[in-house]
């Protein structure tokens, strides 16, 4: 055992120095594309050194002997020799599966499993499992030692923390952990069967065979509270991978941290499917229409727009069936033209040109300044109008701009939004509670539902960007200028404008899932 340790301390001292020299080159990295290179080999070799820190206890767990052929090692992690022979199986690897499917009535061409058990590098107990005694040698029949795996690990005690199952995973256990990666894969069992052990290992064995895909699109393991993930949270790096999330369900909505329980009868209330049409019909009783005429008071003069116009502008942004937040923006668009028509009109009465005792005919006539607007003038009108207090006030209570926080904790203080919207049979009177209660766990279901249906307002983002692109473009054009004025374009040695902008610009290398979670696990924003 000690030459894996030996092989195991090389891989290490590997890394370590792979990650000081990428590092200590650092200093001498002038270009964007150089330095991106130098962060994702340091990633890369920071992710094989936590690997390799991780399989420290346990490193190898087991070893298969064929009836032809080698002896095969199975443990945590795959190691080759100097030679780059292979001298430890990853136990997720296709050659090791006959650890853990073989059976006395199957068992596929082994003669013995064996069983190690190891405590800071030394192997201080051996299970053998015997599968064709006569295919053994007589020396190999004197060294069996041991009981069956599985009868030992029932006989050890529990520790708090979920123990290393993977040498004692049933034929059972291995068919669930080794399923494609296509669909959903439901495990049903009662208490003790098995089915976190699956799951996790499910979990390691997905990322080893299908590592390109999952790093990208991340693994996230849910729990029911943090005591289970404080159980397990050392099981998925001791089978090697480091880059899983794990959370509890309290957790999975960014921004809210919840702890707390309902009691049970509202549990059950937002539990119920039917709670996804009572958050959708809070959403649409926020959109709302006047009980008469929108009228907005501005400078002296009343806005009015017919509650009739109301009415059809919402649902004309009710038809295009975006989420709230996305068409708010194009009712706050119609809404303001109204505005500005409605401005027009006004003005057109406090003139009262027809009372006006003149000689000349033509300040006697009646004006249109309605129907002189154009686009442009609507446009331009709808913009000043957006920028006064008074209107946003007006169009918010129409078609207010909501987070799920806000609505979801405003329907749950609101008797008679909840008696409006829920079905019938919703005991809906169980969810009443102030505005300001502390998010439970049964609260987050509903919030993830709502942020689907609220959306989010992009508009702001891609103005920021554009805008970012533009301060981009007047940087190349400073560093070009500075380039020609200097003469150092001329000696080579900035081939690129945009490699002088970009020279302290740089975003650094993609993170995996994980690396984003890990720094902001307790104080996440955004959707």
């Amino acid at each position: 055992m000690s030459s894996l340790y030996d092989l195991l301390d090389a891989a290490r001292e590997r890394a370590e120095r792979s990650l000081r020299q990428v590092y200590a080159g650092g200093a001498t990295v002038a270009s964007r594309q150089a330095r991106v290179e130098r962060e994702v080999s340091a990633g890369e070799q920071a992710r094989r050194l936590a690997q390799l820190n991780a399989v420290e206890r346990g490193l190898c767990f087991g070893r298969i002997d064929h009836a032809s052929g080698p002896s095969v090692y199975i443990g945590r992690i795959g190691l080759r020799d100097e030679h780059h022979e292979s001298v430890l199986i990853d136990w997720r690897a296709p050659a090791a599966r006959p650890f853990y499917v073989a059976t006395a009535t199957d068992p596929g061409g082994l003669v013995r499993r064996r069983h190690l058990h190891l405590k800071d590098r030394r192997v201080v107990g051996i299970d053998d499992e015997v599968f064709d005694l006569d295919g053994m040698s007589e020396g190999d029949r004197r060294s069996l030692v041991g009981e069956a795996a599985l009868l030992a690990a029932l006989r050890r005690g529990r520790t708090g923390r979920m123990g290393d199952v993977v040498a004692t995973i049933q034929t059972e256990q291995d068919r669930v952990i080794r399923s494609s990666l296509q669909g959903a894969l439901v495990v049903q069992g009662g208490p003790g069967t098995g089915k976190t052990v699956a799951a996790l290992h499910r979990a390691a064995y997905l990322l080893y065979t299908h590592r390109d895909t999952l790093e990208r699109r991340g693994v996230l393991v849910v729990g029911p509270n943090a005591m289970f993930l404080r159980y397990i949270g050392q099981v998925l790096p001791a089978l090697g991978e480091t880059q899983v999330v794990m959370t509890t369900v309290g957790e999975m909505f960014p921004g809210v941290r919840a702890v707390a329980e309902d009691a049970p009868a509202a549990a059950m209330v937002k539990g119920d499917p039917r709670m996804s049409e009572v958050v959708a019909g809070a959403v649409r009783e926020r959109q709302r229409v006047p009980d008469g005429e929108l009228v907005v008071e501005l400078d002296g003069l009343r806005l009015r727009v017919p509650h009739e116009t109301c009415a059809r502008l919402r649902e004309r942004a009710r038809a295009v069936r975006l989420p709230h937040n996305m068409a708010r923006k194009l009712y706050v668009t119609e809404i303001l033209k109204e505005l500005a028509r409605a401005e027009a009109r006004a003005l057109e009465e406090s003139l009262h040109i027809e009372e006006l005792e003149v000689d000349d005919p033509e300040l006697t006539e009646p004006l249109d300044l309605e129907g002189d607007l154009d686009d442009l003038d609507i446009e331009l009108a709808s913009r000043r109008l957006w920028e006064e207090p008074e209107v946003r006030r007006a169009v918010d209570g129409l078609w207010p701009e909501l987070t799920p926080q806000r609505l979801v904790s405003e329907l749950l203080a609101s008797p008679r939004t909840l008696a409006a919207v829920a079905p019938p049979g919703l005991a809906w009177r169980e969810l009443v509670r102030p505005v300001d209660a502390p998010w439970t766990v049964g609260d987050v279901p509903l919030l993830d539902e709502a942020a689907e249906l609220l959306g989010e307002d992009d508009s702001a983002r891609r103005v920021a960007a554009r805008l970012a692109g533009e301060e981009q473009a007047e940087r190349e054009l400073y560093a070009r200028e500075v380039l020609t004025s200097t003469g150092v374009a001329e000696q080579g040695v900035f081939e690129r404008a945009d490699v002088l902008a970009d020279r302290h610009a740089d975003d650094g290398a993609g993170l995996t899932t994980a690396d984003r979670r890990r720094p902001t696990a307790r104080g996440r924003t955004g959707t």
